[in-house]
């Protein structure tokens, strides 16, 4: 072997020969490193400030059984070129039997400087080691309290067991290391959790914050916010310690002012009741509950516990991913359905159960349904006002997203106080209407039954909104033997309106028995009447007297006071409006003077009064409707009178009309007797 092959190295080479071991060749690093030494002597007199003496006998080992020796990372503690004093460095040794090419037997070693990677192995071992005790205290001191301590690698597998964790989440170590921890985060948090996790990861940010919903040990999830941070080593990143916190109740606060403020925006400037309701549903859907179905109780005021219920569906909103909505409609609830059952006890009625198997008291009698095939929990809430329930919400939620409990009830009512105020004002309105038309009802009396003479009415309210209008018809017979026809309308939609019809009528009938004068004379007092006693009050009225005199037919003797025009019908369907005796309305004249008219009214033939809701819709001209009217009166003129009335209605009135409507129709025999 050449010696001279090992000058280039960048490794320490040295070559002893002999059995004494001498000093017989030194490459450029291995100088370098430990000095000079002189050459020919034994490497015990080279190194005489050696204080590792025992390498000595390696050379003596492997000399004498040729049996090569390692070793790793040891010490050299000696005194190294520039250093005055002696110091400790390491190395990795290999000692190995050689021979040189002349063939003198000696010892080859090569050695390797370990010093940097040792200290940093050390420096390394040793923060461990401090940081395994710094975390041993803070661990004492949150173990008491709520927190969760975690320690992951710089790549964000979980290294440490955690006792916190595994007591909240139920997860043993085996199913908490690595990556485990994922499967306690709540499906609908896990990805954004593990995104937010990797970029910290990958930025080496200096703190990570996130909150996520955990699966609690005992069932169900609740918030918890996460805060770690990396442990450095210089710039590396040697490990991530964090902690987890339970933030329910904040984050339940939170959620509540984050809704009720949405809502306050949603329903602002909002008037229409069915449009505020329809507005918090959305508010509510998805953020709450995965359904939402609202329910107006129009006749809740006379209701008797424990009878049929009607409820008018104005409101309903699902989560994308549902069966849409059913449409709105009313319906008719029996007394053991469930929205009975919650308006009858005015709390809700709340039920958690396994997905799509609801107990059977949740499964109204009618078949009406307000839930989605897995549910898994329902609320029946009804909306009390005053005592009263004013309302009723149904929600519910589905699949694997946690049921309804306590915390979605008292927000659900903190949303729903918000409807109170236009609520009461509804209840109010019902109330007031429901006065109003019991004494409008109570002046609507059936026609007197007059020989020779077929009279029908028919009274129909508004059906587009919650109104009450000022219409009337009455009918008598005098003294004279003449039957009395009148018919009006109270302008307003209120109770007064109500209240100021009531006396008009009685008021005109009164008139009409006492003078039995001509009816333009008894429209004038009317009028008079009507400006002293009601300074605001206008009204339209027609006052018609059918007389059968001994000679000739019955006569119509008739007044208009801006009313519509009455409508002749003749028995072959021939038809005309009657326009000879055209006034004022009442309560518009200061000097009112009325006309009068008479018109034969041929045998067979029907004469109609009616108020205006008959023939105007909105934004058509009212000419339209009066020629459609005398269409269908026309169609109809063979039919018996109450078919002809109903006959009527039918075509002329919208599914929405939203004016009352009055009709007032007398028909002659066919071949009229003499009076």
């Amino acid at each position: 072997m050449r010696l001279e092959m090992f000058d280039p190295a960048p490794i320490g080479v040295v070559f002893t020969q002999g059995p004494e071991h001498r000093l017989a060749y030194m490459n450029a690093v291995y100088r370098d490193t430990f000095g000079d030494r002189p050459l020919g002597r034994t490497v015990r007199d080279a190194f005489p400030d050696l204080a590792q003496s025992g390498y000595f006998d390696i050379f003596d080992r492997v000399f004498a059984t040729g049996t090569a020796e390692v070793l790793t990372a040891v010490p050299v503690d000696l005194t190294y070129p520039g250093s005055a004093a002696g110091g400790t460095r390491y190395f990795s040794f290999s000692i190995s039997h050689a021979t040189m090419s002349d063939g003198r037997p000696g010892v080859l070693g090569v050695i390797v400087e370990v010093t940097e990677q040792v200290t940093g192995a050390e420096r390394i071992r040793v923060l461990s080691e401090e940081r395994r005790r710094a975390l041993q205290r803070y661990r004492s001191l949150v173990d008491a309290g709520s927190q969760v301590v975690w320690v992951t690698g710089p790549r964000g597998g979980v290294t440490e067991p955690s006792p916190g964790w595994q007591r909240v989440t139920g997860q043993s170590w085996e199913e908490f290391r690595g990556d485990g921890w994922i499967d306690a985060v709540h499906p609908d948090d896990r990805a954004a959790a593990v995104e937010s996790w990797q970029r910290a990861l990958d930025e080496q940010a200096p703190r990570w914050t996130h909150t996520y919903r955990l699966r609690l040990a005992a069932g169900g999830y609740r918030h918890f916010a996460v805060d770690a941070a990396p442990v450095r080593d210089g710039d590396t990143v040697i490990e991530w310690v964090g902690t987890c916190a339970d933030v329910e109740q904040e984050w339940q606060e939170t959620r509540r002012e984050e809704l009720l403020a949405r809502a306050a925006t949603a329903t602002a400037g909002i008037v229409r009741l069915d449009e505020m309701l329809t507005a918090l549903a959305d508010v509510i859907v998805p953020a709450i509950t995965d359904t939402c179905t609202v329910y107006l109780l129009p006749h809740v005021l006379h209701r008797p516990p424990g009878t049929p219920l009607t409820a008018e569906r104005v409101a309903a909103v699902t989560r994308p991913g549902l069966p849409d909505p059913p449409p709105h409609r009313e319906q008719h609830l029996e007394p053991g359905s469930p929205l009975a059952r919650a308006a009858d006890r005015r709390s809700p009625l709340h039920a958690v159960f396994p997905p799509g198997d609801p107990p059977p008291g949740l499964t109204p009698p009618d078949g009406e349904s307000w839930l989605a095939e897995d549910a898994n929990s329902v609320v029946l809430f009804p909306v009390v006002v005053d005592g009263t329930t004013a309302a009723l919400v149904t929600a519910s939620v589905s699949g694997d997203r946690p049921p309804l409990g306590r915390a979605e009830i008292d927000l659900l009512s903190a949303l729903l106080e918000r409807t109170h105020v236009p609520l009461r004002n509804a209840l109010e309105y019902q109330r007031t209407r429901q006065v109003a038309l019991a004494l409008q009802r109570s002046l609507l009396t059936d026609p007197p039954d007059v020989p020779g003479l077929d009279i029908a009415v028919r009274y129909r309210p508004s059906t587009a909104a919650a109104e009450v209008g000022g219409d009337w018809y009455d009918s008598f017979v005098l003294r004279d033997g003449a039957t009395v026809l009148t018919i009006g309308d109270v302008s307003g939609h209120d109770l007064p309106a109500a209240v100021t019809m009531s006396q008009l009528r009685n008021m005109l009938r009164g008139l009409t028995l006492d003078r039995q004068e001509p009816t333009d004379t008894i429209l004038r007092r009317l009028d008079i009447a009507v400006q002293t006693l009601y300074l605001e009050c206008t009204a339209t009225c027609v006052l018609a007297r059918v007389e059968r005199p001994d000679s000739g037919g019955p006569r119509l003797h008739y007044s208009v006071a801006g009313h519509p025009p009455p409508l002749l019908v003749e028995a072959d369907g021939g038809t005309r409006f009657l326009v000879a005796a055209r006034s004022p309305m009442l309560g518009l004249d200061p000097a009112p003077e009325y006309a009068s008219a008479v018109e034969p009214l041929p045998p067979g033939s029907t004469l109609l009064l009616y108020t205006d809701g008959l023939v105007e819709r909105r934004g058509e001209d009212l000419t339209v409707g009066l020629e459609r009217l005398r269409r269908h009166a026309s169609a109809a003129a063979g039919r018996p009178l109450e078919a002809f009335c109903d006959a009527l209605l039918a075509g002329q009135l919208t599914v929405d009309n939203d004016d009352d409507v009055a009709v007032l129709a007398l028909r002659l025999p066919a071949s009229s007797p003499a009076g």
